[in-house]
């Protein structure tokens, strides 16, 4: 029952919203209080190596970290993104943890939880449609459909919908022009709301957003179609962080959804600063490995914030890392230390990217069942080598009380005060620079090169005057280059920019590379074919 974990935390009844048995929505208010709590207020990352098609177990991880800790009698929130129906019914499956390590109830929280991401989707599309029905009515403010930016989203994989084209069957139905849908956990709504600092802030970033440009090149934004209002009337309830637990009954704050691969990668700032309120700890992750979601946690989340975590964990698995030592996906469940061995630059590769930050990482070798002690023990013995702490989880199958050697370890390690963030450029350096200076540092990329496309996007972002923003890398999260089919720690290769999108409103520039889609498709055999419900219960969401 949530109303446990209220009790927990003893957030006064007037900052909650209950929603149902299972969770409630808190009120930003709450962190214009005092706060409570004596001591220790530390933030812990969590992110990963590259990770297998199926993932690193990064959230689970998470939560049995959370559990355990508890177990060790600390006061601790988790701070977590929201599921997506995409990864659901895609490749994925849910976004709960797994094993006895989940968020519960799972197939709530997976599904439709607290309706967040429809809230977002129809108030992103809310402008889409105000945008063409300006088009439509005369087009007052001069846009030029051609320069149009603003798609629309849906909360689901449909390669089909990547471009569209609008506005046909005559005059009746609006003015034809090509544009698409990108995923909602793309929306740069998401962003926004992942990264406002509250609710007059949420709304002066709705109002930033640029929609396109008019006829003589000047940025339209969304404050000029006059529905901001109505847009933050349905972000309402979404603002406010959801307060869940895990089956083991820690505290977690889940809230916002963007991926790591096509968008920032991480929970909301709100609803961070709601876990460090009303805890001593707070452990957070950032999706995918650490070269997507974690640099954007310093980069862009931890810059806008001005938060820095005091330790860091790195998710590793012997799965993973005999893939990244040649191993095929169908054979991963077979026991092979020398390929666990092949696969340890891209283990290394990321230590130092987070050595780059300043941060020391407390290594997690999240174990499988299929996992040999022989394979765990090169981990151990590499990890020892190098003088990094490492701790073998087993929350999977034991949930908390398998994890409580890596809680000492995090414990232990994590800095009291861990300073300023740091970052990896300035926001005065060159915009070829700042994407240079990511992709050399975290990718091991030679060079970037700009196609003509790329070029003519960055003189659209100079004119308007965005070069200072930070950077949003969009690049695949099967390898540390921009090429899926490059595992390990790739070297001699360039990353290509095939193109910029602008979001003003959240304070970033999103950078294309490679083939990645903003809108994914669904595998050849989806998660959705082995999802059904029947006595009243969903069944084969994992």
């Amino acid at each position: 029952m949530i109303s446990n974990v209220l009790a927990q935390l003893a957030i006064p009844e007037q900052f909650v919203h209950p929603y149902g048995s299972f969770a409630a929505k808190i009120d930003p208010a709450l962190l214009n209080e005092a706060r409570k709590r004596e001591g220790t207020n530390r933030l812990v990352l969590v992110s990963a190596i590259t990770p297998t098609p199926a993932g690193e177990g990064k959230t689970t991880t998470t939560i049995g970290l959370g559990d355990a800790m508890v177990r060790r009698g600390a006061s601790v929130c988790l701070a977590l993104r929201e599921p997506s129906l995409g990864p659901c019914f895609g490749m994925k499956g849910g976004g709960t943890g797994g094993g006895k390590a989940q968020l519960t109830p799972s197939d709530r929280i997976n599904l439709h939880f607290t309706g967040d991401f429809h809230a977002i989707t129809s108030a992103h599309n809310l402008l889409s449609a105000a945008l063409d029905n300006h088009l439509h009515f005369g087009n007052e403010l001069e846009i030029e459909p051609r320069t149009v930016l603003w798609k629309r989203v849906i909360d689901m994989n449909d390669r089909s919908l990547r471009n569209v084209t609008v506005g046909l069957g005559g005059k009746p139905h609006g003015v034809p022009r090509e544009t698409g849908f990108d995923i909602t956990a793309a929306s740069e709504l998401m962003a926004i709301l992942c990264l406002a600092e509250n609710e007059n802030d949420l709304q002066e970033r709705i109002e930033r957003i640029i929609v396109g440009l008019n006829r003589a090149g000047e940025p339209v934004r969304a404050a000029q179609l006059k529905v901001t209002g109505a847009m933050m009337a349905l972000l309402g309830d979404a603002r406010m962080p959801n307060l869940v637990q895990t089956s083991e009954g820690a505290p977690a704050m889940v809230h916002g959804g963007p991926f790591a691969n096509i968008a920032h990668g991480c929970n909301s700032v709100l609803a961070t600063r709601a876990a460090r309120h009303v805890a001593d700890w707070t452990v957070t992750e950032a999706g995918f490995g650490f070269d997507l979601g974690g640099e954007k946690f310093f980069d862009i989340k931890c810059r806008s914030a001005g938060i820095n975590p005091s330790a860091v964990v790195l998710v590793a698995s012997a799965r993973a890392l005999k893939m990244h030592g040649g191993v095929a996906v169908a054979e991963l469940g077979e026991s092979n230390p020398g390929a666990v061995e092949k696969g340890f630059a891209n283990l290394e590769k990321h230590v130092e990217s987070i050595l780059r930050f300043g941060q020391r990482p407390v290594i997690a070798i999240n174990r499988f069942p299929s996992d040999t002690d022989e394979e765990l023990a090169v981990i151990k013995s590499f990890c020892s080598a190098r003088d990094l702490p490492c701790a073998e989880a087993k929350h999977f199958a034991e949930g908390g009380a398998g994890a409580l050697e890596l809680a000492d370890l995090v414990m232990q390690n994590a800095v009291a005060d861990p300073g300023p963030p740091m970052a990896l450029y300035e926001l005065s350096d060159p915009f070829h620079e700042k994407v240079e200076k990511v992709a050399r540092a975290m990718y091991g990329a030679r060079d970037v090169h700009f196609t003509a496309d790329a070029e003519k996007d960055l003189l659209q972002v100079k004119r308007l005057g965005l070069e200072g923003l930070p950077i949003c890398v969009a690049k695949t999260q099967s390898s540390l280059s921009d090429d899926p089919k490059r595992p390990g720690r790739p070297t001699d290769f360039d990353i290509t920019v095939r193109g910029l999108e602008i979001n003003a409103g959240a304070g970033f520039v999103v950078v294309l590379t490679g083939d990645l889609m903003r809108m994914p498709g669904l595998p050849r055999s989806p998660q959705a074919e082995r999802i059904f419900f029947a006595d009243g219960q969903v069944q084969g969401l994992q």
